[in-house]
């Protein structure tokens, strides 16, 4: 659904995308991230076609950015890590200028209005002036902007940036929601964290350069060669566990803390489950048994070298 193919942006001497190429599957959730700085903004802003590459193309539901711009505006939803509107604009007024915008017929604008509110829970609000929103509010409505022609890829800029907690958790929910509605998402934001809950795919960039693009747990196996397995006990077991595993052929380290058990893990999926029933047969108290992924932040942190352009 969406294709980057060589794109680089100069501005003057200075490159702030270079030779950037990845793609996104229809109904995936792709999340963008790098540092402040790293080309995140440039990159969207071109796939919305309000930026004109220096060389380099993209496809948006095979639409060309560059050569159709307008076909590729009829398919998106795009939402800006920032936005405005007019004094004395309500909340129904804000979104039937955007549908008057997408061509949506008069007859059918009030129905489509009150179906995104619904969705965004902003119903409540639909009277309200914009300007009298909370900055979550705010958020919402121009996610609901995004959504009134019922694009089929959305892109999505900081969507939760500024958000207190609250406001964050309900944004993830909304796009979760989306996801489950088959959208495909880009999406480029800077808390990792919730990114790794409804991303299916991740893109990394840092100086206007791709450094790594693809689904979480294929990043993780390149930059971690072995797997970790995490065994939580009661009642201070976690010695005899250690020791059980140890002897296991797939284990290569094991290191325990209070009731846990680490150990580096080079089985497969059977033989994970070998362990555990090897655990449980000896009669100890396994209160969890899970592999331990690297987390988002993690996975950045090993990738990223903290040089911003």
């Amino acid at each position: 659904m969406i294709e980057v193919v060589g794109f680089t942006k100069r501005y003057g001497e200075f490159t702030a995308v270079d030779d950037l190429s990845f793609s996104i599957g229809k109904g995936e959730t792709f999340g963008f991230i790098g540092p402040n700085g790293a080309g995140k903004s440039t990159t969207i802003r071109f796939l919305a076609t309000l930026l004109r590459p220096t060389t380099g193309e993209g496809r948006v539901a095979g639409h060309s950015v560059t050569g159709d711009p307008m076909a590729v505006r009829r398919v998106i939803g795009f939402m800006p890590d920032d936005f405005g509107v007019y004094d004395g604009m309500k909340v129904w007024e804000f979104l039937d200028f955007f549908a008057v915008a997408y061509e949506i017929p008069r007859t059918a604008r009030k129905k489509i209005i009150g179906e995104v509110l619904e969705l965004l829970d902003l119903a409540h609000k639909r009277d309200d002036y914009v300007n009298g929103l909370s900055k979550g509010m705010k958020q919402r409505l121009c996610l609901a902007k995004t959504l009134v022609h019922d694009p089929p890829v959305l892109i999505l800029d900081e969507p939760a940036s500024g958000l207190d907690p609250r406001a964050r958790l309900e944004m993830k929910a909304l796009l979760n929601e989306l996801r489950r509605m088959g959208k495909t998402i880009l999406v480029s934001s800077h808390i990792l964290s919730e990114l790794a809950d409804f991303c299916t795919s991740i893109g990394v960039i840092e100086r206007g350069r791709l450094l790594a693009a693809g689904s979480i747990r294929d990043i993780q196996k390149q930059l971690r060669a072995h797997r970790v397995l995490k065994v939580q006990l009661l009642d201070g077991e976690a010695g005899r566990a250690a020791e059980i595993l140890r002897d296991d052929p797939s284990i290569r380290l094991v290191e325990t803390f209070d009731h846990t058990v680490t150990a580096e893990f080079e089985g497969v999926d059977e033989d994970m489950a070998r362990l555990l029933e090897r655990l449980i047969g000896a009669g100890l108290p396994v209160h969890s048994f899970a592999e331990e992924p690297l987390s988002l932040e993690e996975v950045f942190m090993m990738i990223t070298k903290g040089i911003v352009s």
